[in-house]
C-alpha cells in the first residue's frame, strides 16, 4: 500500500478522527483529498501535511453538485482508490423536542450525502475494478443512547448500507467496511464528557481498557482496512472502543 499513486478522499477531514486518518494516510504516502466546510481547518491541514494533502471546501449537503465534484476529481487525479465517509453531525436533544426539520438535517448530512458521494465514486471504482470504501459509524448504533435519536438512526443506517454495499460491490472489486468508534478523545467528546463527570465515569467504568481511545487508534484501523492486509475483508463493522461494547 505504501505507493505514491494511491488517491484517497476523506470527508470531514479537517479535525478529530478525520484529521487523524488524513495524517496517517499521508504518512503512508497516499495523496489525500480532504473535503470539508471549514476552510481555515482545511488550510491548516494543508500547511501541516504538505503536497500530498489536497483541501477542498465543499458542502456535501448540496447533493446535486456532488457528481460534478467527483467528475472534476477524476479528471484531475485519474482515479480514486479509497473513500472514507467520515463527515457527520450530531444533535443532543430530548426525543419529543426534535423537530422534523432537525431530524431530516441529520439524515441529509449523515446518510444521504454518504450515499450520493459513494455512488459517484463507485462509478469510477467500477471502471478500475478496484476500490475501498470505509464508512464511519458510531457505538450509538449499538446502544440505546438517550437524546441522540436522529444521530442514532443515521449511524444505524450507515451500518446497514455498509453491508448492502459490500454484497453488491465486492464482486466488482470494491471492498466496503465500517468503523464504529467508541469513546474517542476528541475536542468534541472532551467538551461533552468534561461537562458531565457522571457520564465520563460511567464510560470509563465500563471500558475494560480503562481509558478513552485516541483519534490515531481509529486512523490505524482505517489504514488497515484500506490496505492489502485487509484484501479479504468486506462488510465488517469494526468496533474501536477499548472493549466498551462488551464491558459490564
Amino acid at each position: 500500500m505504501n505507493q505514491p499513486n494511491k488517491i484517497a478522499i476523506v470527508t470531514g477531514g479537517g479535525s478529530g478522527i478525520g484529521l487523524a486518518i488524513v495524517k496517517k494516510f499521508i504518512q503512508e504516502n497516499i495523496t489525500t483529498i480532504i473535503i470539508g466546510r471549514d476552510i481555515e481547518k482545511l488550510n491548516a491541514a494543508k500547511k501541516e501535511f504538505g503536497d500530498l494533502c489536497i483541501p477542498i471546501s465543499f458542502d456535501l449537503n448540496n447533493l446535486s453538485v456532488i457528481p460534478s465534484l467527483v467528475n472534476d476529481l477524476i479528471a484531475k487525479f485519474g482515479k480514486i482508490d479509497i473513500l472514507v465517509n467520515n463527515a457527520g453531525i450530531n444533535l443532543k436533544k430530548d426525543f419529543t423536542e426534535v423537530s422534523d426539520e432537525e431530524f431530516q438535517r441529520i439524515l441529509l448530512t449523515n446518510v444521504s450525502a454518504v450515499f450520493t458521494l459513494s455512488r459517484e465514486v463507485v462509478k469510477a471504482m467500477i471502471t478500475n475494478v478496484n476500490g475501498c470504501i470505509i464508512n464511519i459509524s458510531s457505538m450509538a448504533s449499538q446502544y440505546g443512547l438517550p437524546k441522540v435519536i436522529a444521530y442514532t438512526a443515521s449511524k444505524s443506517a450507515i451500518e446497514g448500507m455498509t453491508r448492502a454495499m459490500a454484497v453488491e460491490l465486492s464482486p466488482l472489486g470494491i471492498r466496503v467496511n465500517c468503523i464504529a468508534p467508541g469513546f474517542i478523545a476528541t475536542e468534541m467528546s472532551a467538551t461533552a464528557l468534561n461537562n458531565d463527570p457522571e457520564r465520563k465515569n460511567k464510560v470509563l467504568r465500563r471500558t475494560p481498557m480503562g481509558r478513552l481511545g485516541l483519534p490515531s487508534d481509529v486512523a490505524d484501523a482505517a489504514y488497515y482496512l484500506a490496505g492489502d492486509s485487509a484484501k479479504y475483508t468486506t462488510g465488517v463493522i469494526l468496533q474501536i472502543d477499548g472493549g466498551n461494547s462488551i464491558g459490564f
